[in-house]
Parts: C-alpha cells; sequence; structure tokens
C-alpha cells in the first residue's frame, strides 16, 4: 500500500486564495474550482463579473486533470492535433484545469475558466504553487 497526501480544506483555502490574487492582479473576473483526487469538489467561486457558464466549465475542468492524469491543455491540444475521438471521452478538453502532484501522486486539480484559455491555466498554475506541488 501507498501512502498519499489528501488535500484539506485549508489547503484549498490556500490554492483558491493564491489563484483569486493572480486572477485580480490582472484584472480578469473567473471561477475556481478545486477538486480532490477522485475528482470530487472541495471549493467553487465565481467572482463578481465572471461569465456564469465558468462556474460549470471550471469544475470540469479540474476533474478532467484528475481522470487524466494531466493539464486539461494536453487533451485540448490532442483534439486539436487530429485525434477527434477524445471528444467522446467523459471529460472536458479545455486549457485551464491544472493538476496537483504531490511526490508523484495526483492530489488534486485546479479548474479555471472565465478568461483566456492560457489566462485560466495562469490562474490555476499559481493556485497549485501554493501548496507548493
Amino acid at each position: 500500500m501507498k501512502t498519499v497526501a489528501v488535500l484539506t480544506l485549508g489547503d484549498a483555502k490556500r490554492i483558491a486564495s493564491a489563484a483569486e490574487s493572480e486572477a485580480i492582479a490582472h484584472g480578469w473576473a473567473v471561477s475556481i474550482a478545486i477538486c480532490d483526487s477522485g475528482g470530487h469538489p472541495l471549493w467553487l467561486q465565481r467572482m463578481d463579473g465572471a461569465p456564469l457558464m465558468s462556474a460549470t466549465v471550471a469544475p470540469e475542468k479540474a476533474r478532467t486533470c484528475v481522470l487524466s492524469g494531466k493539464p486539461s491543455k494536453s487533451l485540448e491540444d490532442m483534439i486539436n492535433n487530429g485525434r477527434f475521438a477524445a471528444l467522446s471521452m467523459p471529460v472536458v478538453p479545455l486549457e485551464g484545469g491544472v493538476p496537483i502532484v504531490v511526490d508523484g501522486a495526483i492530489v488534486g486539480a485546479v479548474g479555471v475558466s472565465g478568461v483566456k484559455a492560457s489566462e485560466d491555466a495562469q490562474v490555476a498554475s499559481a493556485g497549485v504553487a501554493a501548496v507548493g506541488a
């Protein structure tokens, strides 16, 4: 058996705060979602002015990372490079989801939606960095 790290509510709050700070610093209104290693929601916030749909898309980007074991951008790239069959996978292949990896294990993920895809990913990465992952 392996021993793996588990995200706590305190971790989720630190991640969300760092992600929100990154978004505010750039004037971006986004939704920020954090899930655990099973893809279950731990945190969701929609900043004032964020698109309504972003509150649905952000958690799915996070869940996509956990299910695939990769940043959600890797699935978007796969489709953009012609692997259209990947559209039938039960995931959201849009950039903006970043896995949280601790000691080689995915312990959760952050999904962000509301601005350009690369900006979503930038906000998510700032959140992940807050817990040193």
